[in-house]
């Protein structure tokens, strides 16, 4: 889980969409009213945001495959206030499920309330990683996280170790890398480059940055 840091202000397109929708200025607004083509910008400006990676399980994401993802869930009355709140809005990979596809990420955390956010400043020190893809939290809170985002399910933990095993073993030679490979790769693989992160961004930057 990567740090999102967010703006000081609501971004301009969500302002616009407010200032025209009048059941939103009545305060009745429901999410089906947020249409295009101010939905679309938005979600673009959320994966710009987040540099093109999802804000829990951090697999690159893009528009078709990911979705506007509510912190404190839509669907709860108690945090209806919350409903069109760019602070409360991320944008989290799963868009649709493929047949036998585990749920993680939104999809898993439903309405729940997760104990550590991508918008706490110390959220990556919350969590561990090891060489073969397992992640562990760091606290109990951590570990709660983790169960309810499914984080540690083997689909998620076989996509790290793919994106750990380079930076261990040359895919040509299938030798181990040297120190000063593995220094090189990981100052390359952490830049941001086109506006854009690398997916798992944290964890190779746990084990190896």
């Amino acid at each position: 889980m990567k740090f999102i840091k967010k703006l000081d202000t609501e971004p301009q397109v969500l302002f616009d969409w407010k200032e025209q929708d009048k059941m939103y200025q009545r305060k009745n607004a429901k999410w089906k009213r947020f249409r295009n083509p101010y939905k679309e910008d938005f979600h673009k400006f959320l994966i710009d945001e987040q540099k093109s990676i999802c804000c829990y399980c951090e697999q690159k994401i893009i528009i078709d495959q990911s979705h506007l993802e509510h912190l404190l869930a839509q669907n709860l009355d108690t945090y209806s206030e919350y409903l069109f709140e760019y602070s409360n809005l991320l944008c989290s990979c799963q868009r649709k499920l493929e047949k036998g596809e585990p749920r993680h990420c939104g999809n898993s955390k439903g309405s729940q309330i997760l104990p550590i956010t991508p918008l706490q400043s110390n959220c990556e020190t919350k969590f561990t990683y090891t060489e073969d893809g397992y992640i562990d939290g760091m606290n109990d809170d951590a570990k709660i996280t983790i169960e309810i985002l499914q984080l540690h399910i083997d689909n998620l933990n076989n996509l790290r170790a793919n994106a750990i095993e380079p930076f261990l073993i040359d895919p040509i030679t299938f030798e181990e890398i040297t120190e000063e490979e593995r220094k090189q790769f990981v100052q390359d693989y952490l830049q941001i480059k086109n506006g854009s992160l690398n997916e798992f961004h944290t964890i190779i930057k746990y084990l190896f940055g």
